[in-house]
């Protein structure tokens, strides 16, 4: 079990996050990725995994949390400070797979990983019969052991192993971290063209270069990565040209939630079809999905939404790109554009046109 030192916000086990909610009571993690968001959470020294608390009340802390709506609410399992397909974690996150499954909930789960994938994992995954299960494979292609000492080979078997024996649970090709300069060559861009033909869709994103992440490579030697830090992720624009040209007509997507969405032949449950922009790299399948169920929600709706989770419900602003409201938490907007499948943004934290919800970084 976790020490009585462990930081708060880990021992508080749920929290939302724009692809769901998301469920972490083993914290720890052997696999010293530089760019880990684990230094944000003071927990990157921890390298053995430690429960926090059992399966059982982790499950039952998920369901009675106040943002928790049986076969709607999208769900993720240790995606913040641990693996979930490491050896001695496996065990728990199948073990709150087939809880929730149990119960009947049908809720999208993302799981995501860049560890050891064994068939029988698929086939115990396969088992699942109520819950949509998405498999993120993290794949990277860099090679410079001080970033990332995790050989991106290991991501290309379990991606194989998923394709190989998978029928009902679905994978994303999941390419991420994307460095200018870093794992942007032509050698990159082909294997990860290569490897998407074994995923169900790609998605791709950026680096978080906080200040934690920026002072650990400057300790472990790795050149300046950006003039400056964002709270956003890092992708420039010229980069992200370069990968959609040579991804050609396979299935790519700026968006998590957009590429799981794909996977299922469902629309996207986070609503990005309003910031049309977003969508232009989209299969004409998926937006045609999306636009079925693009419905602009009416003020009262929105209002009664706003105000259960506290918002101040005065200055609301709905448009056909996206709802605005003012003085939000993270959580309150997740919960807000996950029950409406539309976007909701805080103006005071205003998502730039053209820009994808990205760090200015590259885009001025």
């Amino acid at each position: 079990m976790a020490g009585k030192n462990l930081p708060a916000v880990l021992r508080d086990v749920v929290d939302y996050r724009k692809s769901g909610l998301s469920l972490n009571h083993v914290v720890g993690c052997p696999l010293d990725c530089g760019y880990c968001v684990r230094h944000l959470f003071d927990n990157y020294d921890m390298k053995k995994p430690h429960l926090v608390m059992s399966d059982h009340d982790a499950v039952e802390t998920l369901v009675a949390h106040w943002a928790f709506r049986a076969d709607t609410t999208p769900v993720q399992i240790f995606n913040r400070a641990t693996d979930p397909f490491l050896t001695g974690v496996k065990d728990h996150l199948f073990a709150c797979l087939e809880a929730l499954d149990a119960r009947g909930l049908s809720n999208p789960v993302l799981v995501i990983t860049r560890w050891h994938i064994a068939p029988d994992d698929v086939a115990r995954l396969e088992r699942l019969s109520n819950l949509r299960v998405t498999v993120l494979i993290t794949w990277s292609g860099i090679d410079d052991q001080r970033i990332e000492p995790v050989d991106s080979a290991i991501a290309e078997r379990s991606l194989a192993t998923l394709a190989n024996h998978k029928t009902r649970t679905k994978s994303v090709l999941y390419w991420r971290p994307l460095i200018a300069g870093i794992n942007d060559t032509d050698r990159h861009l082909r294997r990860a063209s290569e490897l998407a033909e074994m995923a169900d869709a790609t998605a791709f994103t950026g680096l978080f270069y906080r200040e934690q992440i920026r002072a650990h490579f400057e300790a472990a030697g790795v050149p300046e990565m950006y003039d400056t830090i964002a709270r956003r992720k890092i992708l420039p624009r010229e980069l992200e040209l370069k990968l959609i040209a040579a991804f050609g007509v396979r299935p790519l997507f700026r968006k998590t939630s957009c590429a799981v969405a794909f996977a299922h032949g469902t629309a996207d449950y986070n609503g990005h079809f309003g910031i049309r922009e977003v969508c232009d790299i989209c299969p004409a399948s998926q937006l045609a999905v999306c636009a079925r169920h693009h419905v602009r929600p009416d003020p009262e709706t929105v209002a009664a939404l706003a105000a259960s989770v506290g918002l101040d419900t005065s200055d609301i602003r709905i448009s056909e790109r996206n709802i605005e409201v003012l003085g939000s938490q993270e959580q309150q907007r997740y919960f807000m554009q996950h029950a409406l499948n539309y976007q909701v943004h805080d103006r005071a934290q205003p998502h730039h046109h053209g820009r994808h919800g990205r760090a200015e970084v590259g885009w001025e």
